[in-house]
This record gives structure tokens, sequence and C-alpha cells, in this order.
């Protein structure tokens, strides 16, 4: 709708007080808020309204906006207008009241509707104005005085159901199913006894078991999500009291609530009084409790009580031992306050404002909040103060934005002195904020005040940098205080998040297409029996007439249709009800079978694999893609200092994941390779914690958390390799000790040791290996840092800190030089850090400053760093006097201070001093992968199944991963796409021209696509490997335009589709979801996506299957997950073994449950020729029920839960195996038509064999009595049907072992069995002794063998041609392992356990293979496959040749390689002399004949299409 902005004038343009009742909001000069609050009082309160509730609201808004401020007169009209305006009010109030009460409840059985569209989720234009001490606006107020705009509460509802609304829900969930409509009609037609159902009741249990299993098991999968939900809402906060918050309306507890909440406590005392009468941890608890209270009333004292509702929160409520507020703050706020001027000093102060807890579900918007540290922000809060003097404090985002490292945050200036609840209670402000949208990046508002000494009003701007997001953890920081703007379901984190799904298997999905068929069938056959029925009405003559005295339907017509309904009764079993329980059953024990395996068992965490949705175990065996999330899912969040250059020379020894992959497509054997490496890294490491004790007496040093080994440094550090080298090392670590924003805390189990608290990972690993050299930072004072120096504590005075972002991507620090003299000038120095591109580009170019050949060699031991996966950084430094720092200072304070554009300035002023540099080095830093990642994604790349990484991670840490678990090769062409940069300027005018040239290009010029919707629908079919050697690289802002339109969006996914790797970076979590969504929707494929982070669950829950990884800091992925895992590389069991076993057992089970109805309802349907289908039983009633209960429904089962075609060992060994469950190939719709073919057949030789034999021979039993009667014909029939269904199961089942085998025995026994016992019963009726006249018969175990033997013949044939001449993978697969090639394989291998030996494989198979076609045997052989020279293990880096000294070590490693070596290097060295051009390759091939660099790998990385951050060429950097 049209939004105004309200005048806030008095009419002569002076503003207007917020203290006037009149007052209105101030117009925003600097931030447009359109639209204000009267708008928001007709469209606020309609919102989730239903109905009659939304328009008898919205017209009493505006009945009253035209109500008249006074009724003038006494006539007789005006006091009828007076009474009818009354009687409308009170008319509307009551419609109110009615809403209010019963709105929750509508709203309650409403269904979430999630868009995939981001843009409908994006609310920004419905701005809001909260006040703090303020009353508020006539507009914005009921005549009741209460607000009238509506927010959301802060309590969250993640969950499908309540216990109120469970039953209804669940039930109509339940009943979308049209099977189970379908068995209802039965029922309620069965109730009538024209259909001739014998007993109603008995046939309406099945269906009523089903309903009651099926609520009970989706009762138990939300409840762990209502836990969850219970444990959130119910976590402690610290909120302000003493203070109204006039913007929420008093919190009228609906009777709908008070409903809830009635059967919440009758629920919760149900649970409690069965946990402590029937277990025995409640006993003990129960017994405890009675004692305290015998103990407390002997004492006189009442027991001890919460105020607060009944369920308690394990999470950290920050509950210090200290008052809430200090008494001396009051007059810091005086002696402080050099800012703004906020606090009103003339009001009295309010001894009643204090912060109390609180839990966060009682968070509304406007109030005032206190976080304490380690806690989580309740809502999104705008940050008012903090602890911090500058008002800063340290957040991790984790849980939203997947990034570890901690953001700082800025507190306004304005309140930023305000420190206690007496000084908030004596401001009055408002915030004029834009509405609720799910960017993560970006928040605009304004806070506003009214200057107590003039009156004025005043304005700062709002910020993303001055909001503190729910789902964020304070760090570092003792309390910050802000003011809550948004809650609940209007906060980011769930504004991102996704609607809980009913996830559906698609077995399960397309079992109803099959159900469909089978209903089509029995249309028909009951439409026979309807017509033949009908025409046969008048044949003669009538038995009828004799004996039954005519039929209930007069006429043929009405008969007909009476027999339609009774044959739909009599062939209801060709929809057998008894599948559904029976699937229900298998996919309860798969569960609990994947819940037992131990190999899934992550013992660090005590967490086993948990299935969380039994129903989609199924899917797992049909993944075609992943999605995966970086931080915490791919990897540890640990970061490891491994390398690093100083002066040239390179210093540390690591055998990397990446490293280890490119070796292994050399041909190298990596295994025996990194055995030796490791052993050698080993020795450094006690050799270097031996040189690093002999330094100093070093307080902080911990040799069990060592990670850069090199004893080369270790030498250098004390000189041995010279003084100059000595210096330059030093200095490099001394500026890893200054440069930087850590933290250091004690350790609470070790007051002597300090903990390092850094804003990133990266920057704790470099001041931490700083500190382990001798170089520790152990403190910070007001003016600057305490460095203790190999033993001796150092001051260093800080004057400034250039903070680190994503847009310059390097910090640096500003240390004063102390006067060489007494009567000198100090001089100032800065120190920088940052990527390498960045700092080289800012060195200075000055001769003789940067030594051309330092640069050259530390560009190339950074370029051979990345190649390992390294994440690389440089170090520089530039001195200046004292002077020039000043002047740099004033303009560094006057941007400091700007309000608006103050980043912007900033960085302009930052410009000025970062440059001219000199370089001290670089270093390199491991992101430590996960235990096995690398095998594991190799295995699944094996398996057929492509992983793409949605990370909101920044691209250069999102590549190095790509490298070091192998998704990205130095041969693959990194196809980039982004919004921005000079690069792709020529692209477009528009980042939406730019985005959609490039796609078009790559598409065309890569893989001759056109993104046209015929490639689309072919790209359906294609399920193979991509064959080319691409990757994407994304970002969130090309990406939000990739996914903006149709046609952009089918151009991204056709260039996805044709790599083998991509990676979107920085990406929220609605654009993570949107991805998958895009995938999974536009080809139809089998999604899986894995993460473990709040930012993850959105992605999670869209995908087809939801993994969530239970990290070590947190679970929030895994409650709204499918399955939850403790690591990433079980992935790749609980696929390609439970997986694939899951998807094998019901492709097979539910065609055999469906053949197997299939012969016993045709037999029936062949009799019926012979009756004129009239609705009589060719089988004794009781056949009817346990055919399907104990004839043949235990061994289908058994084989769903217990059949495996290859053991789990050899599923592992073999993953090319799980292509079938990609490409669909065990379970389809014509496989079920194939089964129902031979039912067919075999439901023909089931009943016209026994037919035949009695027809033309009229057998008599021994005593003369015949066998002619119906029943008797039907006992033939049934055990052929039996026995047939029984035997084709086990020719079809490809594991027998004795549980299975017994099962089948035991079922055709009960047969058997079942026929005697009951036919020896009166009350068989009919029935009576037909077992011991048929079994007395020679003929009838004749036919029964006659019949079972031609019944399985045709598939039997047909079974041995298809595994002699057209074997399958898994037939030959099978033939190897009963050969014992399989046997030197551990029952439990895994190749992705690092603890583990790996085995050559006894196969070959081309990767990517299109067609699901025969593995290859292949010998086993030790030699590589490529001709590769044999080179030695040379990792160990060296000092520079020039210093012309090498120690022992290194020169032992150098000459390893023995004289042939050495030949085959110096002749490569030598052809290379011939094509030097640059300095560059004059360096390199020096630095490779002195083994300066690594021999035994090229350091060619990948190509870039675009420039491309995370990619270090040494080529790059010089330029």
């Amino acid at each position: 709708m049209d939004r105004k902005k309200p005048d806030h004038t008095d009419g002569n343009g002076t503003p207007m007080s917020p203290f006037d009742d009149t007052y209105k909001l101030e117009a925003n000069q600097e931030f447009d808020l359109g639209a204000r609050d009267d708008d928001f009082k007709s469209e606020s309160i309609s919102k989730g309204s239903d109905g009659l509730f939304e328009e008898m609201v919205v017209d009493s808004t505006q009945d009253l906006g035209e109500r008249p401020n006074d009724v003038v007169g006494s006539s007789d009209g005006s006091l009828k207008k007076s009474a009818h305006r009354t009687r409308k009010l009170k008319r509307e109030k009551a419609f109110r009241q009615m809403r209010d009460n019963f709105k929750d409840a509508i709203d309650e059985f409403k269904d979430k509707k999630e868009s995939d569209d981001l843009n409908e989720r994006d609310r920004s234009e419905e701005y809001r104005t909260v006040y703090f001490n303020i009353p508020l606006p006539q507009d914005m107020v009921d005549e009741d005085g209460e607000a009238i705009v509506k927010y959301p509460r802060n309590k969250i509802r993640t969950t499908k159901y309540t216990p109120i609304s469970f039953f209804p829900k669940n039930i109509f969930l339940q009943f979308n199913n049209f099977a189970n409509i379908y068995f209802l009609i039965l029922c309620i037609l069965g109730a009538f006894q024209i259909f001739g159902v014998s007993n109603p009741g008995l046939a309406a249990v099945p269906l009523i078991v089903i309903v009651i299993l099926t609520s009970i098991k989706d009762g138990f999968e939300d409840s762990r999500r209502t836990l969850l939900d219970m444990e959130v809402n119910n976590t402690k906060t610290h909120i302000l009291t003493g203070v109204e918050n006039s913007n929420v309306p008093f919190d009228k507890v609906s009777m709908w609530r008070k409903f809830k909440k009635t059967n919440t406590k009758i629920l919760m005392r149900v649970f409690q009084y069965f946990g402590e009468h029937f277990t025995s941890a409640g006993k003990e608890a129960r017994q405890h409790r009675l004692q305290q209270k015998k103990k407390f009333k002997r004492a006189g004292t009442a027991l001890p009580r919460s105020s607060l509702d009944s369920m308690q929160s394990i999470r950290m409520s920050g509950d210090y031992l200290r008052p809430s507020l200090d008494p001396q703050i009051d007059n810091q706020w005086k002696q402080e306050n050099t800012g703004a001027n906020l606090v009103n000093t003339n009001l009295p102060v309010n001894e009643d404002s204090k912060f109390k807890k609180n839990y966060w579900k009682n968070v509304r918007v406007g109030d005032i909040i206190r976080i304490h540290n380690n806690e989580e922000i309740p809502a999104d809060i705008i940050l008012l103060s903090t602890s911090d003097e500058d008002g800063v404090c340290c957040i991790e985002t984790k849980n939203l934005d997947g990034e570890t490292n901690l953001k700082i945050r800025q507190a306004l200036k304005c309140t930023s002195n305000i420190r206690s609840p007496r000084n908030i209670a004596r401001t009055n402000f408002w915030v004029e904020s834009e509405g609720p949208h799910a960017n993560l990046f970006n928040y605009q508002g304004n806070f506003k005040w009214l200057d107590p000494t003039d009156r004025a009003t005043k304005n700062e701007p709002v910020s993303i940098n001055n909001v503190l997001l729910r789902g964020c953890t304070l760090r570092n920081t003792k309390w910050a205080m802000g003011m809550a703007i948004f809650t609940g379901d209007d906060t980011k984190i769930m504004l991102n998040s996704g609607v809980t799904p009913t996830k559906k298997s698609r077995i399960s999905r397309e079992l109803n297409l099959s159900v469909l068929i089978n209903f089509i069938v029995l249309f028909v056959l009951c439409l026979i029996a309807a017509i033949v029925n009908s025409v046969y009405y008048h044949r003669k003559p009538k038995s009828r007439d004799f004996f039954e005295f005519g039929t209930i339907a007069k006429t043929p017509t009405l008969n007909g249709f009476v027999s339609f309904w009774v044959a739909l009764i009599l062939y209801q079993s060709l929809v057998p009800i008894s599948l559904y329980i029976s699937v229900e059953i298998i996919k309860t024990c798969q569960a609990i079978f994947i819940y037992l395996d131990v190999m899934l068992y992550y013992e660090k965490l005590d967490y086993p694999c948990t299935a969380k949705t039994w129903s989609i175990s199924d899917d797992l065996g049909q993944v075609e893609y992943i999605f995966s999330d970086k931080t915490g899912t791919l990897t540890q969040n640990v970061m490891e200092f491994k390398k690093c250059t100083v002066n040239g020379v390179s210093y540390g020894r690591a055998y990397t994941e990446a490293l280890a992959g490119l070796r292994k497509r050399q041909g190298i054997d990596v295994d025996a390779e990194a055995k030796i490496e490791r052993r050698e890294i080993a020795h450094d490491r006690e050799v270097m914690i031996d040189e690093l004790s002999k330094i100093s007496d070093n307080s902080q040093f911990y040799p069990d958390e060592l990670t850069f080994i090199s004893k080369e440094f270790a030498y250098d550090i004390q000189g041995t390799n010279g003084a100059i080298q000595q210096k330059c090392c030093e200095h490099f670590m001394l500026a890893l000790a200054l440069c930087h924003t850590a933290l250091v805390e004690h350790d609470p189990k070790d007051r002597n040791r300090l903990e390092i608290k850094a804003q990133s990972p990266d920057e704790a690993a470099l001041v931490t290996t700083a500190r382990d050299v001798g170089f520790g930072f152990v403190g910070k004072t007001k003016t600057g840092l305490i460095v203790e120096m190999q033993g001796v504590q150092k001051e260093f005075e800080l004057l400034n800190i250039l903070d680190f972002n994503s847009t310059r991507k390097r910090m640096s620090c500003i240390i004063k030089i102390p006067p060489k003299t007494p009567d000198g000038n100090p001089s100032a120095l800065l120190i920088c850090k940052g990527a390498d591109t960045v700092i080289y580009s800012r060195l200075s170019r000055k001769s003789g400053v940067n030594d051309e050949t330092v640069l050259e060699k530390t560009a190339l031991h950074l370029e051979q760093y990345a190649t390992e996966g390294l994440r690389t950084l440089c170090v520089a430094q530039r001195e200046f006097d004292w002077a020039t720092y000043e002047a740099w200072n004033e303009k560094y304070n006057v941007a400091a201070a700007a309000l608006s554009h103050r980043e912007e300035e900033l960085e302009a002023v930052y410009e000025l001093i970062e440059k001219d540099m000199v370089l001290l080095g670089g270093t390199a830093i491991e992101d430590k992968l996960q235990d096995g990642v690398p095998n594991s994604i190799a295995m699944l790349g094996n398996a057929g199944i492509k992983l793409w990484v949605l990370t909101g991670d920044k691209v250069e840490t999102a590549i190095n991963i790509g490298f070091s678990c192998n998704l990205l090769n130095s041969e693959m062409q990194l196809l980039v796409i982004k919004s921005d940069g000079e690069d792709v300027a020529h692209y477009g005018s528009t980042p939406q021209e730019i985005v959609s040239n490039l796609l078009t290009d790559y598409l065309r010029d890569n893989f001759g696509l056109q993104g046209t919707e015929e490639e689309i629908n072919h790209a359906k079919n294609e399920h193979s490997v991509p064959k080319g050697e691409f990757a994407v690289i994304i970002d969130g802002e090309a990406l939000k335009i990739a996914l903006a339109n149709d046609e952009d969006r089918r151009k991204f996914l056709l260039l996805c589709k044709n790599c083998k790797s991509v990676l979107c970076c920085r990406v929220s979590p609605a654009q993570k979801a949107a991805v998958v969504k895009l995938v999974k929707n536009t080809l139809d494929v089998m999604t899986l996506a894995i993460g473990d982070g709040s930012n993850d669950v959105a992605m999670i829950q869209a995908a087809d299957v939801g993994v969530g990884i239970a990290g070590e800091e947190g679970r929030q992925a895994v409650m709204c997950s499918d399955f939850a895992i403790g690591q990433f590389r079980y992935l790749t069991r609980l696929l390609l073994v439970h997986g694939r076993w899951c998807y094998k057992r019901l492709a097979e089970m539910i065609p055999q449950f469906f053949y197997k109805n299939v012969i016993f309802t045709f037999a029936l349907f062949w009799n019926g020729v012979h009756n004129n289908y009239d609705g009589s039983y060719l089988f004794e009633f009781t056949y009817l029920t346990f055919y399907n209960l104990a004839f043949t429904s235990i061994p289908v089962i058994i084989m769903g839960v217990l059949d495996q075609d290859v053991s789990a060992k050899i599923a592992m060994a073999v993953p090319e195996l799980y292509r079938s469950g990609i490409l669909r190939l065990d379970w389809n719709q014509g496989r079920f038509v194939w089964y129902m073919l031979d039912g067919l057949y075999q439901s023909v030789i089931c009943y016209f064999f026994p037919y035949l034999l009695y027809r033309k021979n009229n057998i008599v039993t021994k005593n003369g009595l015949g066998l002619d009667h119906r029943f008797y014909v039907g006992i033939p029939v049934a055990g052929i049907c039996v026995i047939a269904a029984n035997c084709y199961l086990l020719m079809e089942q490809r594991r027998w072992d004795c549980f299975s085998c017994f099962f089948i025995f035991l079922s055709v026994v009960i047969y058997f069995g079942w026929t005697g016992i009951w036919s020896s019963s009166l009350n068989s009726f009919e029935f009576f002794k037909s077992a011991s006249r048929v079994f007395d018969t020679p003929a009838y175990w004749a036919v029964i063998a006659v019949g079972s033997f031609f019944c399985l013949l045709p598939r039997f044939t047909y079974d041995c041609v298809q595994k002699m001449l057209y074997p399958s993978d898994v037939d030959i697969i099978r033939e190897m392992w009963s050969s014992g090639m399989f046997d030197r394989y551990p029952e439990n291998y895994d190749p992705s356990d690092p603890d583990q030996e790996k085995l050559e494989a006894v196969y070959s198979t081309p990767f990517g293979d299109t067609s699901y076609g025969h593995i290859d045997i292949a010998s086993s052989s030790n030699n590589p496959s490529t001709s590769v020279v044999d080179e030695e293990y040379a990792m160990g880096n060296i000092p520079s040749h020039k210093e012309g000294r090498l120690d022992k070590g290194s020169e032992n490693r150098m000459n390893v390689g023995g004289p042939q070596f050495r030949k085959s290097i110096n002749g490569n060295m030598d052809a290379g002399w011939s094509a030097i051009r640059t300095s560059l390759d004059r360096t390199r091939n020096d630095m490779l004949a002195s083994r300066e660099l690594d021999t035994r790998f090229s350091v060619e990385r990948a190509r870039v299409s675009l420039d491309l951050p995370g990619l270090t060429k040494a080529e790059t950097l010089l330029k």
C-alpha cells in the first residue's frame, strides 16, 4: 500500500516534542523510512488474522480514524449518533477480545508457507518505530491506550505439532494418503450387512493399528524438536525492569493460551508421575525431593521455588555471583561522559530499575537486555553499551554465517557510556527501524533523542555493525546492553530458517502411482463383476429363488451396483493395507540398525549415528547431489601454523591433505610416503623442542600444542646461520606477537596458563606460534601490549589499530618507538599483515628498500604453500617519523568521529599510511580437515555423487579447503562468477548484466550450451559425472543475481551440472536453501544437505535428506536434521552401506508384496467365472485374514530388514555399486508392472490347475465323501499361492541365512497347521474335517508340487539366463566375493578411516562412467600406471643458499636420492636454463637446484577465468 510520511511540525514548521500528546515522529533526513505508523495500524493488526476477524479489525481502525473529536449538541439525533457510536465501539472491543482469545487457536492449525523466492521474505518496507521511556503517539494506540502494532513473541516453534494440534493435524496428514482413505471407505462399507462382511470391527483393526503406530512414530520424532524449542525458549537472560515498555500491549494471556498452558502442565505432570514411579532415576529423584521437603519442613521454611515457568533450560544463563549493577556506576556517567548528552539528569533516579533474570520467550520489542560473556543473544538488539570503555564487543557468528572468527560490534556513540540500569532509566529515545528481512549483512535505522539541554532532536545512524543478531554468542566481553528491535519470527536467523517440512521418501511417493495402478485394476475387476452379475441376473434356473428367497436388490441394475461394492470388499487385498504397516516396520528396524552400527559411532563425543526421520532411510541409497557446509562440516574449526618464509628462507615441515592428493594423482603411494614424512616430522619436533628449551625459560611454552615444526628455525633464531637471519626471524615473530587484536584469559583449570582469545582462528594460530618460539603475548595495558621476549617481559605502546574487514583483507597496528636519545623525538612503526596480493601491492618500489631476490623467493614460497593447500598471508612494516604520524592521526580522529559514512572515511585514511612498506615474510596456516574427508569425498565421487560446497565463509578460505579436500586440483579451470571488479567491467554496466553474460559465455565457450529448456530436460536424464576439468566459484552477491530470474537460474544450473566441483561462498542460509531447491526441483534428483550450525538448518530442511553433524561447540543442525552423525566421514558408510541396503531392500520388498497379493486376489477373480461373480468366497474366511498376516507377511518383512546383496566391506571397497540407486534401476514402475504380470500368470496356474483336476476327475475320499465344495477347492489353490509366493521370495533374496529360511519354512508350515487345526473345530462349520479329507488324497500333493513348479519356472529360467549371459555389476562382484577375492579386506573395512590401512582395489573402472556398466577386473600391481620419476622425500626446507651453510640433516635429506636421481634433477635444470626469460624464472631454477623448493611436484595452480582471491601465483604477486 502507499505510505506517507507524517508531518512532525506544529503547523508553523517547529518540530514537536515527544512528550507532547500530539507528538508524531520526526521525518528522517538521512534514511528515508517512507511510511509511518498510521499505516502499520491497519496492516499489523490484521497480520495473521483470519477471515472475519481480519475484516472486522480493519473496519474498526478505519472507523476510529473517522470518529469526530467530540459530540456537539444535545439533540435527539446527536444522542442517537453518540449511542450508536458507543454501541459500535463496544462491538469492536468485543470483536478484538474475541480475536485475541481465538486468533492463536486459528493460527495453531495453519501450516506455515515457506516461499522459495528470497525477495518475498523481504519485509524491510514494514517500518517500525520503537520508543523507550516515552508514551506512544496517539495514532499508535487504541481507545484503551494500548499499542496497536502487534509484534511476534520471542517464543519460537520449529516443530510440526503442538500437544493440542498433534492429533487432528497428524490424522489429517495421514489421510492425505489416498490408500488410507480407501481403507476407511471399506471399513465404512463393511459396517452395512448388505455387503456381506461378517465382522466389520475385525476388518477395521488393521487401519486403526496403522494410524496409531504412525502417530506414535511421528510424535516421537517431533518430541525431540519440542524439547529443543523448550530449552531455547526457557534460556535465561537479563531484562530491565522498573521502566514500562509501551511498545507492546500488556501481555494478556488469551483463553487459547490458557487452555494450552493447562494442557502442558497436565502433560508434564503425567510425564513426571510416570517418570517418578516407573524409572529408577525418577524414583531416586522423588525420594530425594521428599527428603528435602521433610528437611525444610522441620526447619520451618518453605521449599525454594522458581518464580518462572516450570520448564527449565540447561543452556548457559550467565548467572554470575555479583550484583546486577555496581553502586559506583551512577557517578561514572558524569565523570566519563564526553559524547552526546543523552541522560536527563533532571529526572529522578528510579530505584526500581534493575536487570532481572527472565526467559528468552518473555523478551519483547523495546526491552533493554543485558547479555554476559559466552551467552547467546536472545533477539536482534541494537547495541547500546558494553563493558569495554570504547563500547566495542566481540561476537561469534558461527550459527549465522558459518564463520568461526570473532567479529567486532560497536555500541552507539551516544549511549556507549551508559553503564547502569539507573542511567538508562533516565533517558528518553526512540528508534526508527526498517522492517524485518533475511539479509544478515545489512540493517538500517536511526537512533533519535531530544537533547535535555536545548530540546533539540539529535540523530545517530544505526548500521549492522551496531546490531547483535539472535543466535550470535558474546565473546571476550564481560557484558553488553542493548534494545530488542526484532523478536521471534522477525529475527534474521528465523527468517533464514525454513519451515519444518514433512518429508516423504521417493519410493513412498512413487508407491502412490503403483497403488493407483492397482486401484484402476481393482476398479476394472469390480466393474466386470458388476456387469457379469447384472447380465446373468435372470439366468435360469435361479438357485436364489429356492435357497436365498431372492436378493435385496430387486433389479439387475441395482444388483450390479451392489455386486460392485461386494467385489470391492472381496478383492480389497489387491491394494494391501498390510503393505503400509510392513513398510513402517521395516523402516523402523533399518533406523535401529543404523543406530547400532559401531562403525558410525564417534567415540570422542560419545555420539552414534541417529536416525531422526525414520521414513526416508531408503532415500539414502539414491542421493546424487550432496550440499555441504565448510566450517565445522569439512573442517575441524582448528587452524595450525605450519610454515613461514622469512628473509627468503622457508621454514616448516608438513604433509597436508592437498599435497597427498596431488602426489596421488602423480601415481605415488601416498600412504607409504606419508608414513616416512610423519616419522621425519616427529623427529624434527623433538629436536625443535629441545633447541627452544635451551634458548630461554618460556613460561607459556606447551610442547604438546606445538604445530610449527622446523628445527632449522630453532637453529637460526639462535644465530647458527648468521646474525642477519637471526634478527630477521626475531623481528618477524615479534611482529606476529604485536599485530593482532587478541586477548588473553587465565585458564580456569590452570591459573598460570594464559589462553589466547582472538577474533579469528588464523590470528590465534599466529600469536600462539610466536609465543611457542619465545615471543609470547601475555597481556594488555591501557596503553599497549606486554610481550614476553625470550623470558623477559617488555611493554610496547600501541598507538592505533587499523581493523580488518573483508574488503581491506588486512589489519595493521602502529607501535610507538621510543626516541634513541633523551632529547630526540619518538617514531612510529606500522606493522601490517594481510592477504599476499594486498601486501605485495603496497610494498615500496624504491630501490634498496626491498631486496628483489627476497621478494621473488618469498613469492615462490607462498606459491608452493598455496599448492599444498595452506592459507597464506604476508607481514610487512613501515617506519615513519613522529610528525608524519601526528598529521595522519589527526585525520584518523576526524574520520573515526564521523556520524555518516564512517567506514568509507576510515578506509581513505588507512590508505594514506598503509603503503611503501618493507616485506618481513609470509606465513602458511592449515585449516585442519576432519579425519578422512578427502578419502570420503573421493569415495562419494566414485559412487557417482556430486558434492557442492555452500559456505558463508569468504572465497579465499573456501578455495584453500577445496584444494585440501581435493575438490579442486591444479588441472582444473576455475570458472569465476562475480558481479563487480575491473576484470568483468566489459561484461556489462550493471551487476545483472555482468552475471548473465558470464553465465552465457561460460556455457557457450566451454560446453556448447545455450541454457534452453530443452537442454534442461536433457540434463534431467543425464546422471554421469562431468567429464571436463571445470569448477564453478561464485559469491553471495552474484548468486543472488543468478537466482533472480528463470533464465539465469537455468543457465546457472546447467553450468554447475557440467562442472566437477561447485563452491558457493559468502552465501546466506536462505541462499543455501534456494540452491538446494533449485537442483532438487529442476533436475528431479535426490539431494542431501549436511551441516553443523543454525546457518545450515534451512538447506537441511530443503533437501530430501538432511544430515546434521554433532559438533563440539554446538548441535544446532542436529535437532532439525533427519540423520545425525559425529563426523563427515561417517556419511560415506551411511550412504554406501546403509543407504544402499535400505533402498535395495525396499525396492525388492514392495513389488514382492504386490506380487503375492496379485496371486491370491486374481485366484478369487478366476473363481468368479463359475459363480457369476456373486461375491461368494473361494477360500474359507480365515484364509483371507491369515494369508497376509501369517502365511506370507513375515518372510517379506524379514527380507526388507536383513537382505544384503553384498556385505558392508564390499560396499565400501566398491563404491561404484551405489550408482544403481542414482539411476533408479532397482525400483521403477516398469519393475512393478513386471512383478504384477508375473503374479497374474501364477494366479492362473494357482487356480486352474486344481480346478481342472477336480473338474475332470471329481475326486472323492476313501470313504466316498466328495471334495467338490468350494472351500475344499480353495485349499490347494491357497496352498500353491502360499508355497509359490514364499519360494519366489527365497529365489529373489540375495542373502540366505538361517533366520530368513526358518521363517519362510515356518510360514508354509503355518498354512498346513492352521488348515488342520481350524478344520478340526466345530466353529469352522462348512470347513469342518476338510483337512483330513483333502490332505488324505495323493492328487492334492501332486497338484501342489506341480503347480508350484510351473509358477516358479519362468522366473527361475529368466534369472539363470540373465546371470550367465548378461550379468550386472553386482552379479560380477558377488562372484568375485564367493571366489575369495575380497577375503583380504577386514570386516570393518573403511577407507575413510585414517587409522586403517589402505588396500588396493581388486577392480578398476573409469571414473565418471556414464553407464551402469560392468566393472573390469584388474590385476594388482605395485607400479603406478603412469610414468613418474621415483623422487625422494625432500620436504625439509633449508636456509638460503646464498648464506653458504646447510645443516647436516638438510644435507642428508638432499642426498638420499642417489646419483641417478640428482642427475635427473640436474638434467631438468639444465634444460630449463635455455628457457629463462625473467628474473623470477632464474630464481625459481636456482631454488629448485639448491632444493629450496620442493622438487616433487609442480607449483602450477588451477587456471582461473577471472581474478580470484586465494590463488597465489608468484607472477601475480610480482606484477
